[in-house]
């Protein structure tokens, strides 16, 4: 397989737009901001999928499925949460097509209007929550532990594969719980199974925080998120948990008779991420040789080559490889065999190399008389000779290895991209080299907005225990107890 992409240091923004494609990711489709997630791309989903299922599955959360379409009424009875989506919705008008009595081909029929128009899904808590209405009468109908995975629109006008599409995949939970401190600790917990599976499933590491209020979830009364940093020194969200309070309660006329036979609303949360993750997994950890993939989300964890030039060598080493395979299997590894006669071995070990394939092993007819194999890590490039007999325990830790040094080698990067400011020269300055500045903020809107208009840079969020220091704020000079982390972001 070909490499002729670019490099991180001369475009990264191009070097991850022909990665996602020439990795067999993604590609843009005919309609405009969207994309097709091609077969490899959606195994990574897949995984992911899979293991955020589990952990939701663990924690009492069980799914359902809710209608693609919104009535437009239902946007309007929680102001802030319209007013924070309204620019972004796609609206259904009509409901039927038909040929054009001038003969100008297809067009929409002006008698199909519909009585209402339909929002297409940006995000589902009006339509959640005016569903909980029917299933809430009594606090023994609550905690209600709800996730859906689902698509959703929002129609952004500049887009990029993956971090930023009109069309994406995701999951989100939206429960309902009969106190606050419930809700509280439910949008906790939720940032907490977050954080355990970007760093120990996508090896990448993450800050947990809260939301300015400029940064805050539409309708929610805080937001709770993990932040992680990219190669490139910009910021990524990687996951969001909102504590709701009781606005869409009272929005939708949701109340349940409490214990103490008292009616009251019921407290929300809603918490989600989205296919933005494999942008953020992308990012992380790939190189100018192509995808680095941690071993958990790896389609193919290993991938196995036989070298040889006469079919008849081809038989001996196969008979290797069944065993091989099978003791890996067993062991819950997957494997690939690529005996594929079309394609030399080099070409091989590029196209796997190329798509992040953790663990490349191959055998030929020497190999096969010395009892040993050849394995290269894809993730620094280093080959070691092992013997065939103890090759399974050996990837099967190597796996483990790999999975770790990717965490490692991810959180050094962030912690030098890392960096403290005091002075709005300073700021400025350090903003341009990159990454995450700790600073000073006066805790007003007024002032984020500005320091945002300014630089592009916005407060990624703030510590969810804030160390205390008292200090001035870099714009204005106005005291501050603790530090925020700002920086560019995706």
């Amino acid at each position: 397989m070909a490499k002729n992409f670019s490099s991180r240091e001369e475009n990264y923004s191009q070097w991850y737009n022909d990665l996602v494609i020439k990795a067999d990711l993604a590609e843009n489709s005919a309609v405009r901001g969207c994309m097709v997630i091609k077969p490899y791309g959606y195994a990574i989903w897949e995984k992911m999928q899979q293991a955020l299922d589990t952990m939701f599955k663990d924690t009492g959360h069980v799914n359902a499925y809710f209608p693609l379409f919104i009535p437009k009424s239902f946007f309007s009875k929680e102001a802030s949460h319209v007013e924070g989506f309204a620019k972004e919705c796609a609206v259904v008008t009509h409901y039927r097509l038909k040929n054009d009595p001038n003969g100008k081909g297809i067009i929409v029929d002006p008698d199909a209007k519909l009585e209402e128009e339909l929002i297409v899904r940006p995000t589902s808590e009006t339509i959640i929550w005016d569903t909980y209405r029917n299933w809430i009468q009594s606090y023994r109908d609550l905690p209600i532990l709800v996730n859906q995975w689902a698509n959703v629109v929002r129609w952004e006008m500049r887009t990029r594969l993956f971090l930023r599409t009109a069309e994406f995949l995701w999951q989100e939970g939206h429960t309902a719980h009969a106190t606050s401190e419930e809700a509280l600790a439910e949008a906790r917990q939720m940032l907490d199974v977050y954080t355990n599976f970007a760093e120990n499933w996508m090896a990448v590491p993450v800050l947990k925080g809260v939301k300015s209020p400029n940064e805050r979830f539409a309708g929610a009364i805080e937001t709770f998120c993990i932040e992680a940093m990219m190669q490139d020194g910009k910021a990524l969200q990687a996951g969001t948990s909102h504590f709701l309070g009781q606005n869409f309660a009272k929005a939708f006329d949701v109340k349940f008779l409490s214990k103490e036979n008292q009616l009251d609303y019921v407290w929300a949360t809603s918490w989600g991420v989205s296919t933005r993750l494999m942008g953020a997994l992308v990012m992380s950890h790939s190189d100018d040789n192509g995808l680095v993939l941690p071993p958990k989300l790896a389609p193919i964890q290993v991938v196995i080559i036989p070298i040889y030039r006469k079919a008849e060598q081809l038989g001996p080493i196969s008979e290797k490889v069944d065993v091989l395979t099978k003791a890996l299997k067993a062991k819950g590894i997957s494997v690939k065999y690529d005996s594929r006669d079309s394609y030399t071995p080099g070409w091989k070990f590029n196209e796997y190399e190329f798509k992040g394939v953790p663990v490349r092993v191959a055998i030929g007819p020497r190999d096969i008389e010395n009892g040993t194999a050849e394995v290269a890590r894809r993730d620094n490039l280093t080959k070691e000779i092992v013997p065939i007999d103890s090759l399974a325990d050996y990837i099967a830790n190597l796996l483990d290895e790999i999975q770790v040094n990717l965490f490692e080698r991810a959180r050094s990067m962030r912690n030098s991209f890392t960096k403290k400011a005091d002075t709005w020269e300073e700021f400025v300055a350090k903003l341009d080299e990159g990454g995450f500045i700790q600073a000073h903020w006066d805790g007003t809107s007024e002032t984020e907005q500005k320091i945002k208009d300014m630089t592009k840079a916005t407060i990624r969020l703030i510590p969810l225990e804030p160390e205390p220091e008292e200090g001035r704020c870099i714009l204005t000079g106005n005291p501050s107890p603790h530090r925020v982390l700002f920086a560019r972001a995706y």
